[in-house]
């Protein structure tokens, strides 16, 4: 008999804990000479993060599988693990293909058997309030609190650390991170996050949208789960329209999609029994598994040719806003809602009757364009103090050169003009937004070890979305040089009223900056404390680093003395 999942064995209404999930990974890797368990890192649990691979021809090393052509699928679970389905559906989906000896051929199989290892141990059946079983389950939070579905790229939690080291190593084509969904009630079991289209490479765009995901819905069509869009409603209700929804690379599929992988979210909904939860996940694992392989020369030729595409490419969004004229209409398969007292409150609450299903057309806006781009520079130039940055530029195998000796060179510098931040922690940080720099063509002197980043890898948009400051997810706005916002020195007031007078003597250009300045701002004319500070920015000195961003763009492409 085939080893039976914790899953199974409890009539299919309990989740596999951590420990039972290894164990059972450790055997099948025992059993089958096709599966072998690796490890990776550690997480914030002091846990390593394991890796289950499943190769037909016996073969687990990354490196030789890209040169035999095949193609490598990443499957992530448990990263939040109050939504467990794909803990239990790919333990099953791994013993059943080994024991059928059906492992595809193109196709290495990779399965995280629990991301947040952390959250998983933090067990009770109550956490998560709105979602139908299983009896126990574990939390979104890891041991940090972190959410680990927004630390792709701050980096706060080991876990995160040892994903990238993995996704890195393995750069797999198609990536799947399993998830259960939240909001209104419908009748779909399974519905799908792709990665937002318009984002994607054109390349891969085009083969997501008219292949990969057309296929994955008839395919589970014909399976008994139809599949609907993630339910991101306009309204309280689906009857308002739904919106595609926009990863920023701090979640997994934003993330991956830097890294020119096609990634999808799939969402079981909350409400259906886990057994049916739990099928639905299994039977789309499948289905992919199916048309990687009989698409995976065509999905290896579009990930080199947007490799490619990317290494070249010169313009990058940096920020996505809804086209709101852009609208489709598809099939809806929901419940009628209404209103009716609370019981709690007594105010009036909205209810879904499951008695009165519907079949409806309702709109869906799907189409994301650029608010912000910017144009590449020939690269990047990184202080050596700056080792977090360094860090996770190499964890992404980003290609940096140290510079060999001391040098000036002329750089375009970023002045942040301007910014928002959060009144609220939000996962760990007071994270910025809505920040405008003033580029300042400038020489500036550089050591031995700082670092250069060409721009002109497959990783590009990794190195530019993470490294301008007006990028929705920059290491900036997660407040990675935070220290820069703040002056180092200043003045007494009463010392530098002298200093001033005597700069406006010597400067002329300096008094007619500060008379215009008046003549046009009424409160700055009867401001003297202002006065005297904008005479103090406008000298030598007023230190030249305060809100100096410390990347600069390297904008010509001129002889460096690297190593």
């Amino acid at each position: 008999m085939a080893q039976q999942s914790p899953f199974e064995l409890s009539g299919k209404t309990a989740t596999t804990t951590y420990t039972e999930a290894i164990s059972y990974y450790q055997n099948l890797a025992k059993t089958y000479r096709q599966a072998k368990l690796l490890t990776y890192g550690l997480t914030d649990f002091g846990k390593p993060l394991h890796l289950l691979v499943l190769s037909r021809d016996l073969v687990f090393d990354p490196v030789q599988i890209r040169k035999q052509n095949k193609r490598i699928l990443l499957i992530n679970n448990g990263i939040h693990p109050g939504e467990p389905e794909g803990i239990d559906a790919s333990m099953m989906l791994a013993r059943d293909l080994l024991k059928a000896g059906k492992l595809p051929k193109d196709v290495v199989i990779c399965i995280i058997p629990l991301y947040n290892i952390d959250g998983s141990f933090n067990r009770s059946g109550t956490s998560r309030a709105n979602q139908n079983g299983p009896v126990a389950y574990g939390f979104r939070g890891n041991s940090k609190n972190l959410d680990l579905n927004r630390d792709f790229i701050k980096t706060d939690s080991k876990n995160s650390a040892a994903f990238q080291l993995i996704f890195n190593i393995w750069q797999p084509e198609i990536f799947v991170d399993t998830h259960t969904s939240n909001g209104a009630d419908y009748q779909y079991v399974m519905t799908l996050i792709p990665t937002q289209k318009d984002k994607l490479n054109p390349i891969l765009s085009d083969y997501l949208t008219k292949t990969l995901v057309p296929d994955l819905y008839s395919g589970m069509e014909k399976l008994g789960y139809p599949m609907i869009p993630y339910v991101n409603s306009i309204g309280e209700t689906p009857e308002t329209g739904i919106t595609g929804f926009i990863e920023s690379p701090r979640y997994s599929t934003g993330y991956t999609t830097l890294h020119n992988t096609i990634g999808f979210m799939p969402e079981t909904h909350m409400l259906k029994s886990y057994d049916l939860r739990v099928d639905a996940t299994y039977k789309l694992l499948k289905t992919y598994i199916q048309v990687i392989e009989r698409d995976a020369k065509i999905i290896g030729a579009n990930k080199k040719k947007a490799d490619e595409a990317v290494a070249a490419q010169r313009e990058y969004p940096l920020a996505w806003k809804l086209n709101k004229n852009d609208v489709n209409d598809i099939p809806f398969k929901g419940f009628e809602a209404g209103e009716k007292p609370s019981t709690v409150s007594g105010a009036e609450r909205l209810y879904y009757d499951r008695s009165k299903p519907y079949l409806k057309t309702i709109k869906e806006w799907n189409k994301y364009e650029p608010a912000l781009s910017v144009q590449k520079p020939v690269a990047y130039i990184i202080p050596k103090a700056w080792d977090r940055v360094i860090t996770l530029l190499k964890l992404n195998q980003v290609k940096l050169r140290e510079l060999k000796s001391d040098q000036k060179i002329v750089v375009d510098s970023y002045y942040i003009g301007d910014f928002k931040t959060g009144t609220k922690p939000y996962e760990g940080h007071y994270l910025h937004s809505g920040v405008t720099v003033n580029t300042v063509p400038q020489k500036l002197q550089y050591y031995a070890g700082d670092y250069v980043v060409y721009v002109n890898q497959p990783g590009n948009r990794y190195i530019v979305e993470t490294l301008e400051p007006q990028a929705t997810d920059s290491y900036f706005n997660w407040n990675f040089f935070d220290s820069i916002l703040d002056m180092k020195e200043h003045y007494s007031a009463y010392v530098f009223e002298d200093t001033a007078t005597e700069l406006l003597k010597n400067n002329p250009d300096l008094k007619s900056k500060l008379d215009a300045k008046k003549l046009a701002d009424p409160e700055f004319a009867k401001n003297g404390a202002a006065q005297l500070d904008f005479v103090y920015k406008n000298s030598d000195y007023y230190e030249k680093t305060h809100n100096r961003y410390p990347v600069a763009r390297l904008v010509t492409d001129v002889k460096l003395d690297l190593k």
